[in-house]
């Protein structure tokens, strides 16, 4: 009878909790609704500008892992990537201000036709103490309430962390060392060592060799298949390889790999999957990213770059894109997972007879999709017809013999 009594006292505690949570949320979110923006007149985004906004949060997209080290960007350049990218679903609108070395943020979201408000407002600042690396938040305001710096941090991190948001935020924050805000100017400064992983540039130019080797021997009449340059280079890593160096060697490998095939070249020296060059860069540019982050970093980064072509004037959405992004995935995460998985990697490469044999056939999957297309077929990458996708691209990479004992 005791313990029957303490558990309905827990559980009219949660009850409690939750309900007080929601009140919360509720009274936070209706102070945030207002019928004026908490914006400054803002000339629209022309089409210059959305070139160039683009090219500001993409071009990163081509650098390679082991050449990052720092970005800045000017006020000028966070306003009009912010406006960008909160314009791409909804009508909103960003100010971003860098003053005395705090970065303030003021955004403004339209809210559909409805007689309460016309717009949800959210300001905060971020800023960091002498000696502190990264910034935090130090003042968030939802519409006029002010809510507690600490409480604000707390809520927004557990949103994210609880959310398919969470890949795209290790994407975002995992390699980076610190921030400094001078003048109108933010640096994000990336650790190149953040993976901890040891490249050997002997040994990755042994590979980039063999790949030098294999194409001058190639007869240029013929597409080169990219299992053409896998087998002999992985064959020379099971050579070159004991149980304690599989890992390192198989990685140098990889980005020998990235470097050739994801280098700007003529036609006459691309390297194809399923006739297409594109679907080769994708596989090797993730294999690339996961041997030397993670898996789950070049998955989100893959996605990115795919809502990113769906825009005016990419190439469109393209699942058979994200088939190779995903496959490139697995198969950079398996050849550097353990030294004993690592070693049955090389031995199976090495064997391969064709890319059936690494990676599914995409060419069933939609692609070219526009912005609408994309909205009106799928909705979001969260809804129900998107993940359904995902998950069938999925199962094809794990039916693979290369990776059922990943």
């Amino acid at each position: 009878m005791i313990q029957r009594f303490h558990l309905i006292f827990v559980v009219w505690i949660l009850v409690g909790f939750i309900a007080l949570v929601f009140l919360l949320s509720a009274i936070i979110f209706v102070c945030g609704l207002s019928s004026e923006t908490n914006q400054p007149s803002q000339n629209p985004l022309t089409a210059e500008h959305i070139t160039q906004a683009r090219k500001i949060l993409y071009e990163g997209t081509k650098t390679k892992p082991d050449d990052i080290a720092a970005i800045s960007l000017t006020e000028s350049d966070l306003n009009l990537a912010g406006n960008y990218l909160v314009n791409r679903y909804h009508r909103s609108a960003i100010h971003v201000e860098l003053v005395n070395q705090k970065l303030r943020c003021e955004l403004s979201l339209m809210l559909p036709k409805n007689p309460v408000a016309n717009y949800f407002n959210v300001s905060f600042r971020l800023g960091s103490e002498e000696g502190e690396l990264l910034p935090h938040i130090a003042k968030f305001k939802v519409g006029k309430l002010l809510l507690p710096a600490k409480f604000a941090d707390f809520m927004i991190h557990a949103l994210i962390r609880y959310s398919f948001l969470n890949d795209y935020f290790i994407l975002a924050t995992t390699p980076i060392q610190r921030v400094e805000i001078a003048g109108k100017t933010l640096t994000i400064f990336y650790d190149s060592d953040s993976t901890n992983h040891i490249v050997n540039p002997e040994s990755r130019r042994c590979y980039q060799q063999k790949i030098t080797e294999v194409i001058t021997q190639h007869n240029k009449k013929w597409r080169l298949s990219l299992a053409e340059l896998l087998k002999p280079v992985f064959e020379l890593a099971a050579q070159r390889s004991s149980l304690e160096t599989a890992i390192e060697e198989n990685r140098s490998a990889i980005l020998a790999l990235n470097d050739y095939v994801n280098a700007e070249k003529n036609p006459s020296q691309m390297t194809f999957l399923y006739k297409r060059s594109d679907l080769a860069q994708h596989f090797v540019g993730a294999a690339a990213l996961a041997a030397s982050m993670n898996s789950r970093v070049a998955n989100a980064l893959g996605e990115v770059k795919e809502l990113s072509d769906a825009q005016a004037g990419g190439s469109g959405f393209s699942f058979i894109d994200l088939t190779a992004d995903k496959a490139g995935s697995r198969f950079g995460e398996l050849a550097v997972s353990t030294p004993e998985n690592a070693r049955q990697f090389q031995k199976f490469i090495a064997q391969i007879k064709d890319y059936y044999d690494f990676m599914p056939d995409p060419r069933d999957l939609p692609e070219h999709m526009s912005e609408a297309e994309f909205k009106h077929r799928f909705e979001s990458t969260q809804s129900s017809a998107y993940t359904t996708l995902a998950a069938k691209i999925d199962k094809r990479i794990s039916q693979m013999p290369l990776y059922q004992n990943q």
